[in-house]
């Protein structure tokens, strides 16, 4: 299906690479600034990684409805409301004199950050099919990695010449700029006469349809235990970088960088690929290196303590893994259910960040005391997702030889 906006393609990549950045820059740069905010406003060490879980939760619950107000309402409008509420919030977290109030404006900021993200996938969909949209998808992704690895890094400079509170002001003017791009540049995809109708019953008919998708179940849960298991190390960064690997506050790119090369060449390879393999092929050959990489570091933390490089090496060939895998996958979801394609960006994402927050808020508390127990729970997160794809393959086989389409079966 040939674009019908008037960006390049590589123009609309940069532009919905800039959107879902704003999910990451959230999380990563005020990483390093935990420490700070728990002495500055007389907090505990777990009040202030809650503001984590304020803000995954909401994030989480907003991502089933950014879809569905996209459906209604136009791409476009919903992503300038939420860039203004976006900014809003960083204002307001900027200037938070209490854990609480910062805990307020956090659930702001994940109620906005998401409609970016969500939408741009849906974005892409209206305007590309096939190999098409895969290439625009890990182009995507591969300008989106720069945010993790410049977030933490641009985050640990803040702490150390300026304070937290900047952090959140950078945030702020990144959002506004952002703002005016959107507003001059971004392209509306859906036109007024493919909308849905924004009704409490065509609301609940469209999600009861996809949540009783067990092939959504699947192939939605593969993307979201892959990404995991790498966020099991994002949310346990404070505790990995500082205590285990006895590393300062703005070296915090000693984690992020491997993680972000591995994503930025693993789309690199998706974007080539495309077209040239199939998806299962090349959904097969990100989970070698998916596995791989996670069973070699719990090897190496059982053998060895914690050592720069061989501690964070893995995490390159995880994330490398990880982007080979995405891009047909998330593919695969949003076409289950083409009239309503908002809502499944929605579910979809909205799966990836509840899992993200129960990981930020409980399993890594649980397990980032130990190295070899963080290992531990990235490999039994990417064992889950491979299990979850090859029995969405199985399902769809099965469907297939009855020549029915997913949603046809599903009712």
């Amino acid at each position: 299906m040939p674009s019908t906006n008037k960006l390049s393609d590589a123009r609309l990549a940069t532009l919905l690479a800039a959107l879902a950045m704003l999910g990451p820059f959230s999380i990563d740069t005020y990483l390093p600034a935990f420490p700070d905010i728990q002495a500055t406003l007389g907090a505990s060490g777990l009040e202030v990684q809650q503001t984590l879980t304020a803000y995954m939760l909401s994030f989480a619950t907003m991502t089933l409805w950014h879809g569905a107000l996209s459906d209604s309402f136009g791409r476009r409008n919903v992503i300038l409301v939420a860039l203004l509420v976006f900014a809003v919030a960083s204002f307001g977290c900027a200037s938070a004199h209490s854990i609480h109030y910062l805990w307020g404006f956090r659930i702001l900021q994940g109620v906005s950050a998401g409609a970016g993200m969500v939408i741009g996938r849906a974005i892409i969909r209206d305007l590309y099919a096939g190999a098409p949209a895969e290439r625009l998808l890990s182009m995507v992704t591969m300008i989106f990695s720069i945010a993790p690895a410049i977030a933490p890094i641009l985050g640990g400079w803040v702490v150390v010449f300026w304070s937290w509170r900047g952090i959140f002001l950078l945030l702020f003017g990144y959002t506004v700029l952002l703002f005016f791009a959107c507003y001059k540049f971004l392209p509306e995809s859906l036109p007024r006469e493919k909308r849905q109708e924004f009704s409490p019953e065509f609301l609940w008919e469209s999600y009861l349809k996809v949540f009783k998708s067990p092939l959504f179940h699947l192939k939605a849960g593969t993307i979201a235990f892959n990404f995991g298991g790498l966020f099991l190390y994002i949310s346990s960064a404070p505790t990995f970088i500082t205590q285990h690997l006895k590393l300062h506050a703005d070296q915090f790119g000693w984690q992020f960088i491997p993680s972000v090369g591995g994503i930025f060449l693993g789309a690199l390879a998706a974007n080539r690929l495309a077209g040239k393999i199939t998806v299962w092929k090349q959904v097969s050959i990100g989970f070698c290196f998916l596995t791989g990489a996670a069973l070699f570091n719990v090897v190496f933390n059982f053998f060895s303590a914690p050592i720069l490089f061989w501690s964070v090496m893995p995490l390159f060939f995880y994330t490398f893994g990880m982007s080979l895998v995405a891009p047909g996958a998330t593919l695969q979801v949003l076409d289950l259910f083409p009239d309503i394609r908002g809502i499944v960006a929605s579910c979809q994402s909205a799966s990836v960040t509840l899992l993200g927050a129960i990981i930020a808020g409980i399993v890594a508390p649980v397990l980032d005391q130990s190295p070899l127990h963080l290992a531990l729970g990235q490999f039994v997160c990417v064992m889950i997702a491979l299990v979850m794809w090859f029995a969405g393959r199985a399902y769809w086989r099965a469907m297939t030889a009855q020549k029915q389409t997913p949603w046809e079966t599903i009712g």
